[in-house]
C-alpha cells in the first residue's frame, strides 16, 4: 500500500511518497499551490498508484488550529470530492524545523540555490509527516 504525504502551504505544497509496503517515506516533489492543485494531486495518485493520503494537520504551540488549518480542511474536502481514497490527518507540529535542510534566509546565497533549499525543505516536511503516520500505524498494528 503506497501513501502520499502532503505538507500543505499557502504558496507551495510538499509531497512525499512511501515505499510500496507503506513502511518508509521519501521526499517526492514540491508543487505550486494554485487552482490546479487538486488535479495535480489526482494525477500523482494515479501515476504513483497511491492507496491513501496523509495530510499534515497544522496547530499552534497551544495545540489549537492555526490560520492555515481552515485552508487545509477545505483542501481535504476538495480532495475527498475528487478522489476515492482514504485521507488521514497527521500532526505536522515542528516538521519544517525538524527537516534536515533548514530554510535559507542568507542574503548572500544565489536566488536559485535559495529556492532549491526551500523546496527540499517542503518535501522533507511532508516526509516527516508521512513517516510519523507510518510509524504510528506500524506500532498500533492498524
Amino acid at each position: 500500500m503506497r501513501y502520499l504525504g502532503i505538507d500543505y502551504g499557502a504558496k507551495r505544497v510538499g509531497l512525499a511518497l512511501s515505499d510500496e509496503e507503506g513502511r518508509m517515506a521519501f521526499p517526492y516533489k514540491v508543487i505550486k499551490n494554485d487552482l490546479e492543485l487538486v488535479d495535480k494531486i489526482h494525477n500523482i495518485c494515479g501515476e504513483e498508484e497511491v492507496s491513501a493520503i496523509v495530510l499534515g494537520e497544522s496547530h499552534d504551540l497551544s495545540g489549537k488550529p492555526n490560520k492555515i488549518m481552515g485552508c487545509i480542511e477545505e483542501f481535504k474536502r476538495n480532495l475527498e470530492g475528487e478522489l476515492d481514497l482514504p485521507i488521514s490527518f497527521e500532526k505536522e507540529f515542528m516538521t519544517s524545523m525538524h527537516s534536515n535542510i533548514p530554510k535559507s534566509k542568507n542574503i548572500f546565497s544565489a536566488r536559485k540555490t535559495k529556492n532549491i533549499i526551500e523546496q527540499k525543505d517542503d518535501s522533507q516536511a511532508a516526509t516527516l509527516i508521512l513517516q510519523r503516520y507510518l510509524d504510528r500505524k506500524l506500532v498500533s498494528g492498524k
